[in-house]
């Protein structure tokens, strides 16, 4: 199915024109029939020669409505240039026409209407001036038609040409995304809320759940219809009204999107290649605030250049558009800028989670350069380098390129070893599994080698680092953290040291004075097991390896028990909870014959690992 657009100078014969080729009046507003202008989009629908059917979205033409003659231009396959031959090319249809470039539609047929009312000679020269208007723009070659809504003059020609031109356009893509731009939402008597626009991205069906966006309400598809004719699923690329239950109209307004819940957020902030159009009166400036097109939306927005202070006529830019309000938005569509008289510039949305980016920065313009070349894969991989680790899911979400075409991205680069799959090796790909790049996880592995020297510089008796010191030094948690440690303690990388790692090689070795004054302190501690006085404590960094080491347990408060000695009260203190249900501080100290000091120590002690809970003035087993 395919959208064909008009386009062009007002009252050069748009409305007239898509009546005659459909018999279908698309002036619906009493205004516009009062005026003989279209002041709002009107829509028809066309059967061509071999038996296709398209829609027709008419647009208005006076410099007054150009606003929704862009609401309507979203989304057409094919452009119909409308010129009247009896004033040639005018103001408007240069602007149409540069919009048309902007939004990179390369499809079009040129019909020269009022064919009747000029001569020959005439004609020629404004066919020519249109060749040359079309020059250097996507409707360059355009098939250039001669005819007459009144005498029907050439409209099988144009017929033809349409049809010819439509065969060699690809479809719409489907990507199990369905996307409708909201143009209109009324209320019919008798069925409630109809939303109408141009389906893309994917097809709907009667009693599909779907979510407004922005918004976020939900409903139910009570009908669907297209070119007056009821039907259970519509394809993408179909001109569809969307009979919606739960909803009022006043919910609902153009510029919104309506699509599958769950996976389309707006956004306030976008990244775009921008380019002005040419012979723009003044150079566009940054910070300039604009009015911002796309799909059947209109928001005030600020344009952020990124690489230069100002833009002129014809040059391209990088630049990010800070959006007064969030809309739906993503990669690849196309968008127009506008001030209140003219249109400025417009382009395509590389990147709709914008972050805030340094002007001038060579890094920023590499990234959304790579974004602008729309490679799947390599769209995958800059997503990814933003959010790693991540899974799958959360890739194919973030994307939009839809599930199948982003798997396949991911299979290319997990081929290729540009990104990394974390989890068990040789695990089958699935929604969960965890990604990162591989110049991502090199770079984790240099901040953990970093975090390792310093860690042991001030700690050179320590035989490894505490995994959770670790952690919070390479700045990963949860199942990112244990899944990208346990790739590193499987490559032998690190070395396991119970609730610490270090590297493999790593050997602590005391020198003779540190092993004389570690023997004399356990000495000590030894000769009266329970309640241990040593003339003094060690340093804190020879105390914290004799600890690591399993030769001493410190019980806090400076108190230090031989690693045996603690234990053997341990045991002791288990066995008389298993046989009497609750210890106190003074039977403790009346178990070891020491002082309440230790004993206190010692019960504060086992609380802490876990062995006892404190309950009242006794203890118990911890459950």
């Amino acid at each position: 199915m395919y959208v064909i657009g008009t386009a062009g100078h007002v009252d050069h014969g748009k409305s007239t024109l898509v009546q005659a080729l459909t018999g279908i009046d698309p002036d619906r507003l009493r205004e516009e029939k009062a005026r003989g202008m279209t002041i709002d989009l009107g829509f028809a629908w066309l059967p061509l020669p071999g038996g296709q059917e398209v829609s027709i979205v008419d647009v208005p033409g006076h410099e007054r409505f150009i606003k929704n003659m862009l609401a309507g231009v979203g989304g057409i396959d094919l452009a119909l240039l409308v010129i009247a031959a009896d004033e040639g090319v005018m103001p408007q249809t240069r602007e149409h026409l540069a919009i048309l470039d902007l939004l990179q539609i390369r499809a079009g047929v040129v019909a020269v209407t009022k064919a009747d009312l000029v001569d020959r000679d005439w004609l020629e020269l404004v066919i020519a001036d249109i060749e040359e208007v079309l020059t250097g723009t996507t409707l360059a070659g355009a098939t250039i038609v001669p005819c007459s809504a009144y005498t029907r003059q050439g409209l099988d020609t144009l017929l033809s040409a349409i049809a010819q031109r439509l065969a060699d356009t690809p479809p719409k893509r489907d990507i199990g995304r369905p996307r409708l731009a909201i143009d209109r939402a009324f209320t019919i008597s008798g069925f409630g809320t109809v939303v109408t626009g141009t389906l893309i991205d994917g097809a709907l069906r009667a009693g599909q759940e779907v979510e407004i966006v922005p918004g976020g309400a939900r409903s139910r598809i009570r009908g669907l219809q297209s070119h007056r004719h009821k039907t259970d699923a519509a394809r993408p690329g179909t001109r569809v009204a969307v009979n919606l239950t739960g909803l009022a109209v006043e919910q609902l307004h153009r510029g919104q999107v309506l699509t599958a819940p769950g996976w389309l957020r707006p956004t306030s902030a976008v990244d775009v290649s921008l380019t002005a159009v040419t012979g723009l009166a003044h150079p566009l400036k940054h910070n300039t605030t604009v009015t911002f097109h796309s799909g059947a939306a209109e928001v005030e927005a600020k344009v952020r250049l990124l690489d230069r202070d100002e833009l002129r006529g014809g040059e391209p830019a990088w630049a990010q558009l800070r959006l007064a309000e969030p809309l739906a938005l993503v990669k690849g569509d196309g968008f127009v800028i506008r001030s209140p008289n003219e249109t400025l510039g417009g382009g395509v949305i590389v990147e709709t989670r914008a972050r805030r980016h340094r002007r001038y920065d060579t890094a920023t313009a590499q990234t959304l350069e790579t974004l602008a070349r729309g490679a799947p894969e390599e769209t995958v991989f800059t997503l990814l380098a933003r959010l790693e680790p991540a899974d799958v899911a959360t890739l194919v979400k973030q994307t939009d390129l839809g599930e199948e075409q982003s798997r396949a991205a991911v299979e290319l680069l997990l081929a290729s070893g540009r990104v990394v799959a974390l989890g068990e090796p040789e695990a089958p790909l699935h929604r969960t599994t965890l990604l990162i790049t591989a110049p991502g996880l090199a770079a984790r592995w240099e901040q953990a080698q970093a975090a390792l020297r310093t860690y042991f510089a001030a700690n050179p008796l320590r035989s490894g680092i505490p995994r959770e010191d670790l952690k919070s030094r390479v700045g990963l948690a949860g199942r990112a953290w244990n899944e990208v440690l346990a790739r590193w303690l499987r490559a032998g990388q690190l070395a396991d040291r119970g609730a610490a790692v270090a590297p493999p090689e790593r050997v602590v070795t005391l020198t003779p004075e540190q092993e004389q004054e570690a023997a004399r302190f356990v000495a000590q501690l030894r000769a009266n097991p329970y309640a241990p006085a040593p003339d003094r404590l060690p340093p804190p960094e020879l105390l914290a390896h004799l600890a690591e080491q399993g030769r001493v347990t410190p019980a806090g408060d400076g108190i230090v028990f031989d690693a045996r000695a603690y234990d053997d009260m341990q045991q002791r203190i288990i066995a008389h909870l298993r046989a009497q249900g609750t210890v106190t501080l003074a039977e403790v100290r009346d178990l070891f014959g020491a002082s309440r000091k230790y004993a206190q120590a010692l019960l504060e002690s086992l609380d802490q690992r876990g062995v006892t809970r404190r309950v009242g003035d006794a203890r118990v087993l911890r459950g």
